[in-house]
């Protein structure tokens, strides 16, 4: 107790849209199962930008200032007296969320339906966007000795890639579209390429991630214009493709997009929207379903760390080409304003050290 009352502990607090404030936080306590990490770097998600703009994300609105940031890897210095899978040293990536484990979705093995997650970055728990953070232990996953704690950190949206894949349903041999080349939609090319898909096109309105996309992972890329149809974006991927996809995953969360994906997926195939978009939106729902379009959602991740963590440390997928920018936790503000440009793929904060 001594040594965390000596520690001081920096965090960036977002108070509101577009207040984002590096200041000093409390070290956190931690329980018998918890764990305290000294964070040593976290990515920027899209997430972390719609709470930056509009203090809202999906249905979750922040109500009152929180730390950000939920793609964390750092430091165990600290266990508590029951956890028996870390000690004292290990390099940990955490996963983001704290489930209550007792609800009726925990106990199915769905924890991230969880109906009391406590998920990071919300209004359910506090982000690891700071020095110090506290986390249960079984939720902190050891970081393989070959990866950099960058590749730590990017783990989390990897790991969100392969829960949506597998929700989608790729295999060998796959034709998938892949609507917005953000850093989730490049892993969810990544992730399906990992696992053999054969043709993957990929959209988006930004020509600098769609260069990186072609880098990385896929086949084709369609650059998408304000002043392009719908019609005509269809019929543009139609003709490079020479066929039908037979899975579509949203990445974006776009209206326009996910009425694309209902009507350009094969008869039979599968539109999986993992982009987070408005409550509300009007698609072409039904001429889908009676060709039995499979409509599915792929929430946060699940059970999807270790096999991340897994797939990095093997080379089955390279996170150190998907990080492209840095900067140290005093520059936050200054990280997340780049990152809404759309320029970057990954942002990757350190907060141990100045970049």
């Amino acid at each position: 107790m001594a040594v965390c009352e000596m520690m001081e502990n920096y965090a960036a607090v977002l108070y509101g849209p577009e207040d984002l404030r590096v200041e000093k936080w409390p070290v956190p306590d931690i329980n018998e199962k918890e764990v305290l990490v000294e964070i040593n770097c976290v990515g920027i998600c899209g997430s972390d930008l719609k709470f930056y703009l509009t203090g809202k994300c999906g249905i979750e609105v922040l109500s009152e200032p929180v730390v950000l940031g939920h793609e964390g890897a750092g430091v165990v210095i600290k266990v508590g007296s029951e956890v028996t899978n870390l000690a004292v040293g290990d390099r940990v990536a955490i996963e983001p969320t704290q489930p209550c484990r007792g609800c009726e979705f925990c106990k199915q093995g769905r924890y991230n339906l969880c109906d009391q997650p406590r998920y990071c970055s919300s209004a359910t728990g506090p982000g690891n966007l700071c020095r110090y953070y506290k986390h249960v232990a079984d939720f902190c996953h050891k970081i393989p000795e070959n990866l950099s704690m960058e590749e730590g950190a990017a783990v989390q949206p990897l790991a969100i890639a392969i829960h949506a894949c597998n929700r989608a349903g790729v295999r060998l041999g796959s034709t998938i579209v892949i609507m917005g080349a953000g850093p989730i939609g490049v892993l969810c090319a990544m992730t399906a390429r990992a696992m053999g898909a054969a043709k993957i096109l990929i959209t988006d309105v930004v020509e600098t991630r769609l260069k990186i996309a072609k880098k990385l992972a896929v086949d084709h890329t369609v650059l998408i214009s304000p002043e392009q149809s719908e019609q005509e974006i269809i019929e543009t991927i139609l003709n490079i493709l020479g066929t039908t996809p037979n899975i579509t995953i949203d990445a974006c969360g776009f209206e326009s997009a996910q009425r694309i994906a209902l009507k350009i997926t094969r008869t039979g195939g599968t539109v999986l929207v993992v982009g987070v978009g408005p409550e509300t939106v009007q698609v072409p729902l039904m001429s889908a379903l009676l060709r039995e379009v499979d409509v599915r959602g792929a929430y946060h991740l699940l059970n999807s760390y270790p096999l991340a963590l897994a797939a990095v440390s093997s080379g089955a997928i390279d996170l150190k080409s998907f990080i492209t920018h840095h900067y140290p936790l005093e520059k936050s503000k200054d990280a997340i304003e780049f990152a809404k440009t759309g320029e970057a793929m990954k942002v990757i904060i350190h907060v141990s050290k100045t970049v």
